[in-house]
């Protein structure tokens, strides 16, 4: 399998800094083309969510350049060795901004959704309200669920979700990296389809626009190349917008191609 990738981001219309971070690598190995990406939307004010983000950001792609392409190389992948190695950088990083938002008085703190495409399968990981969708010709999967207030509501039959659409309680998170005592991630992996778009997001770029939306503007028949999907992700970021959408917007696309 081969994939094109692209992204978008935008701060938004009420906020001063960005504290959305993205990753996104495509590299060659030895089996074919491996794929990676990542989103995590910080918070904590100011610069402090922006921290966050980019730290746990920087962690994952540390991981990718040195680990994951020498287990690869050496033939020591695994899924459950995959899995650790995330959810140690998962422990690490909470320990270390939990310890920095002590020692300066403030808490901050990320989600977390990353994808990694390797031969004919991926493996998702996912703390928060971020999302990972797989988008094919007709239809939107989710591929992950959120760890929010609400969600649990929903899932639990005492809260619709109309009703969740406008819930003040909306982005209560249940965990993120650097804010929770304990962090528990989400761990899944599935198999690769062909012709089909894999969608990383923050909550700020889905919450104004229907599944119908983007399947139109960034499903893999109408996002047939780089070019179509960066203008997909830069359309439906502006409909956000207008949609009055005031948190920070990020997406990124990882399209499978043969």
């Amino acid at each position: 399998m081969r994939y094109i990738a692209a992204y978008h981001t935008d701060v938004g219309l009420t906020k001063k800094t960005n504290q959305d971070s993205l990753g996104i690598k495509v590299i060659e190995t030895k089996y074919g083309q491996a794929a990676f990406g990542i989103v995590c939307d910080g918070m904590g004010g100011l610069a402090k969510g922006e921290l966050a983000s980019k730290e746990v950001i920087l962690a994952f792609l540390n991981w990718f350049d040195r680990v994951f392409i020498e287990d690869v190389k050496d033939d020591n992948f695994s899924e459950s060795r995959l899995n650790a190695q995330w959810d140690d950088i998962i422990q690490n990083q909470n320990k270390r901004l939990g310890e920095y938002g002590k020692e300066h008085h403030f808490q901050l703190g990320t989600t977390v959704s990353a994808i990694l495409m390797l031969q004919d399968k991926y493996y998702t990981v996912h703390v928060g309200d971020s999302r990972i969708y797989q988008l094919t010709g007709n239809n939107v999967y989710q591929l992950t669920n959120d760890q929010t207030f609400i969600a649990r509501e929903i899932a639990a039959g005492r809260m619709t979700p109309e009703q969740a659409k406008t819930d003040p309680r909306r982005s209560v998170l249940l965990q993120c990296v650097g804010a929770s005592d304990i962090v528990r991630p989400d761990f899944a992996s599935g198999i690769i389809m062909p012709d089909t778009i894999y969608m990383i997001c923050s909550d700020g770029f889905r919450h104004q626009i229907t599944e119908e939306e983007m399947l139109q503007k960034i499903g893999p028949l109408n996002a047939v190349d780089e070019n179509k999907m960066r203008q997909g992700c830069v359309f439906l970021t502006e409909l956000v917008k207008k949609r009055q959408e005031s948190d920070n917007i990020t997406v990124g696309l990882l399209k499978t191609v043969q």
